[in-house]
């Protein structure tokens, strides 16, 4: 489990993993450092240390690459975010800290933005579908949070929550967090207030 944001950005390709987690690792953090589209395969190699037929072997295209590394940040990011709310004693509370939690993630160095939005803006209609997956799994851990809190209608709720999430998110990556801080509190204090 990722427990920090450092756990969150990886470890790197580190000299005694297998080949195909090297590759993985080394893209996960030129991905979202560099985007999509600008990060080459073969700087990839060139940085993983593997050879181009082993890289292939793995990932036999970029797609396959971008596939795998959009599932392990998502498994990361989600499990960061379990992790860093894991100490709240309920799902009020949960949904009380998740603004601090966002703020620790928009001021972590390297923050770039969420790794899914930036994913779908390169590639557009031709998106990988994790870009989408991620934020419905993300709906559905708020709309749990909101329908144990007690709201009445959780999933309109939620839906509310995360578009301020999803434009804090933008705003902290354009202008930085603290920019985006203080309009995602004052949303969550009003939608907790209703809950009241």
């Amino acid at each position: 489990m990722f427990t920090t944001l450092d756990d969150l950005a990886g470890p790197g390709p580190l000299p005694d993993q297998d080949a195909r987690t090297r590759v993985l690792e080394c893209a996960y953090r030129l991905f979202y450092r560099h985007g999509l589209r600008a990060t080459g395969i073969d700087r990839i190699i060139a940085e993983s240390g593997v050879a181009k037929a082993s890289f292939y072997r793995h990932f036999p295209t970029k797609l396959a690459l971008v596939d795998a590394y959009l599932d392990l940040r998502h498994a990361r990011w989600m499990g960061w975010l379990e992790s860093r709310l894991s100490a709240t004693p309920d799902a009020r509370a949960w949904l009380a800290a998740l603004p601090d939690a966002l703020d620790d993630w928009f001021r972590a160095p390297g923050f770039r933005g969420c790794a899914f939005i930036n994913g779908h803006a390169e590639a557009g209609t031709d998106a990988p579908a994790m870009t989408v997956i991620h934020k419905r799994e993300l709906a559905v851990r708020i709309e749990r949070a909101c329908h144990e809190a007690g709201c009445v209608r959780p999933d309109e709720v939620a839906a509310d929550l995360l578009l301020a999430i999803e434009g804090a998110i933008v705003r902290a990556q354009m202008e930085g967090a603290d920019a985006a801080r203080a309009p995602l509190l004052r949303a969550f204090a009003r939608v907790l207030a209703e809950m009241a």
